[in-house]
């Protein structure tokens, strides 16, 4: 394991030039310049454990007006825009540098930066369906809403495309994920404590050549990985370019 140095980022961005299939894995640390608050820290929105029912299906089913009532107060970020991170990521996929950004965010801001390859684990608060006729719609429905949006078609109540406590993973994002980890020989994991399965989980399984980790605070991975930066994200994306 190598520790941060100006050095270091420079390896790494030489190693990211020279790969076959670099790939970006991502968690709240990337939209935290964007003014989007992590969830897993001091002030984050799992500082307050009981706030994890408010985002779960049994609260979605059982209590709607409370689901809906948090879910746009503490997760619609109606005026972030996209930071050097994603916009250097953006502009490393159109150089055929990234091949895949792997997210655990919903906040949309990699396609708004201009990433065609984003797989998001976690969903997206840009759509929304019925939960009853599965019919798809803008996610400003909910968004920009006060209420229980109800679908025009059928009635039925529709619920953000984000994957709420005691839910599984979207299974075909999953095999997305796994598909170009597997292939890459350059993971950059960003951002994320790695505390949560099972998106930790392709870490942990990681058999490739290159592991790196840009994170402020130690992750339970560091020992495994090849380079372990400590600096914010969008100072070392910066210095990619």
């Amino acid at each position: 394991m190598k520790k941060h140095s100006d050095s270091f980022i420079k390896e790494v961005r030489e190693l990211m030039y020279s790969s076959r299939h670099a790939v970006f894995f991502g968690g709240a640390g990337v939209s935290t310049d964007s003014g989007i608050p992590d969830f897993r820290s001091s002030k984050g929105i799992y500082s307050d454990t009981s706030n994890e029912y408010y985002l779960s299906r049994s609260c979605l089913y059982n209590e709607p007006e409370k689901f809906f009532d948090f879910y746009r107060k503490n997760m619609i970020f109606p005026n972030a825009k996209p930071n050097k991170t994603h916009i250097v990521l953006a502009e490393l996929e159109k150089r055929g540098i990234i091949k895949a950004v792997v997210t655990q965010n919903i906040d949309g801001l990699h396609q708004a930066a201009g990433s065609k390859n984003v797989i998001e684990l976690h969903g997206t608060v840009k759509r929304c369906y019925c939960m009853n006729c599965k019919r798809e719609y803008d996610g400003s429905i909910i968004n920009n809403g006060n209420h229980i949006p109800v679908c025009p078609v059928c009635g039925g109540m529709i619920r953000p495309d984000v994957t709420l406590y005691e839910e599984n993973l979207d299974t075909l994002s999953l095999y997305g994920a796994k598909n170009h980890i597997e292939k890459t020989d350059l993971l950059i994991v960003g951002g994320t404590s790695l505390n949560v399965y099972p998106a930790a989980g392709f870490v942990a399984d990681y058999l490739g050549a290159h592991l790196v980790i840009i994170n402020l605070s130690p992750t339970p991975y560091d020992d495994k990985a090849e380079y372990v930066i400590r600096e914010p994200l969008s100072q070392v994306f910066e210095k990619f370019l």
